[in-house]
């Protein structure tokens, strides 16, 4: 999911829907969805691997909230991979793609990489 869908991803992933994994692009961390607290709080109950892409230049989600994000799912044993494109703004996957056009190929080969590897 991109976005809040990002969010949604790994929220979604504290669910035993018998998943092969869960992929966010730049997941909002602190909003609270539905009611069951914040990405950062839920972090920990994530039940698949998890790949979190996101802009180190992006303005409403800092990379110290993404770190955090990266320690809790470290604390909970969640197998995990956390990318941060330095200078990459929020929806750099979908936006200026050719400004973006290196973090964004990167970004893809992540994505084809961990579905490879979980499915």
């Amino acid at each position: 999911g991109f976005c809040m869908g990002g969010t949604l991803s790994f929220v979604s992933g504290t669910k035993d829907f018998g998943w092969a994994g869960v992929i966010g692009f730049y997941a909002g961390m602190t909003r609270n969805f539905g009611g069951g607290g914040t990405l950062l709080e839920q972090a920990e109950k994530i039940r698949y691997p998890a790949l979190g892409l996101f802009g180190g230049a992006d303005q409403g989600i800092p990379v110290s909230a993404v770190q955090s994000f990266d320690q809790e799912l470290d604390k909970a044993g969640v197998e995990h991979e956390i990318v941060i494109y330095p200078g990459a703004p929020h929806s750099f996957f979908d936006r200026r793609s050719e400004e973006f056009a290196d973090a964004s190929a990167d970004a893809w080969q992540h994505v084809l990489s961990f579905i490879a590897a979980h499915t």
